[in-house]
């Protein structure tokens, strides 16, 4: 058994930075953390161009392993394997995709039963995506199914080429149901340790040896981190003038992560002098 990677949830290219310089050894570009960079829930408002927009500035800002979440495909299997193929030529190395039906939600903001696309058309944008990009680009097949249902889903999935399968946190309430769905489909898991769910609480690392988790994803606990941070610096500056505080890094210390050391030995390596004095 091996322990699974962790892929840590980002949204642009400073949050991107920031984990690798954490030592993190593959990136999540978070659907959900995305759509609240710009200020909205995770309800496919935003477009599938602001969110290849967004991988872009991950991809550019870090070498890490990337994997992206691709919603719904954005569209039916044609429009699922143009979209693949854009990841790919990204250089992101893993998307997962939804069998719920467009425009789909958060399931853990949603109390309601989400209604999911039929197996045959799921099936269908998998197959259309492998054709796309074949062995390129490693696809996660997501189901917001339950129980039973989520199992047959599973071994439909693997069948039409998927190269792993994630149950969502309410898809199945045992640990015995994710080994079933892993001993099913034959495919190694992808799991997502969303804040608050019983996935995050009990899915430790030996769980999910057990369970045949290849991938956990830590999709928004530094979103979470991070909001939280700036509501706090903000609602202090927004009542008090004295800003003289103590809030994060000193400008220095964000100067060097950022990168202007290596921009200016790049000036000194590139630009005429007159230009660079």
């Amino acid at each position: 058994m091996v322990k699974p990677t962790a892929a840590i949830g980002v949204w642009d290219g400073l949050s991107a930075k920031a984990a690798e310089a954490a030592g993190a050894q593959m990136l999540c570009a978070s659907g959900f953390a995305i759509s609240a960079s710009l200020g909205l829930p995770d309800a496919e408002l935003y477009t599938a161009t602001e969110n290849l927009r967004a991988v872009a500035g991950i991809r550019e800002s870090s070498s890490l392993p990337v994997i992206a979440d691709i919603d719904t495909g954005y569209g039916n299997a044609l429009n699922a394997a143009r979209t693949a193929r854009k990841y790919r030529d990204l250089g992101v190395d893993y998307v997962f995709m939804e069998d719920q039906q467009s425009p789909k939600e958060c399931p853990v903001s949603s109390a309601a039963e989400l209604p999911l696309v039929t197996t045959k058309q799921f099936v269908g944008k998998i197959r259309a995506i492998k054709d796309a990009v074949g062995g390129s680009l490693k696809l996660v097949a997501r189901t917001d199914a339950h129980g039973e249902q989520a199992i047959a889903r599973a071994v439909a999935y693997a069948e039409a080429g998927a190269d792993f399968v994630m149950p969502v946190s309410k898809t199945f309430t045992t640990q015995e149901e994710w080994l079933r769905c892993r001993t099913a489909s034959g495919l190694p898991l992808v799991a997502t340790l969303t804040p608050s769910t019983w996935i995050e609480r009990d899915f430790t690392d030996e769980v999910m040896e057990r369970l045949g988790i290849s991938i956990a994803i830590l999709p928004t606990q530094g979103l979470m981190a991070a909001t939280r941070a700036m509501t706090d610096v903000f609602a202090n500056l927004a009542r008090n003038t004295d800003h003289r505080q103590d809030w994060g890094m000193e400008h220095s210390e964000f100067s060097d992560f950022i990168g202007f050391e290596q921009v200016h030995a790049d000036q000194a390596k590139y630009l005429p002098a007159e230009v660079t004095a």
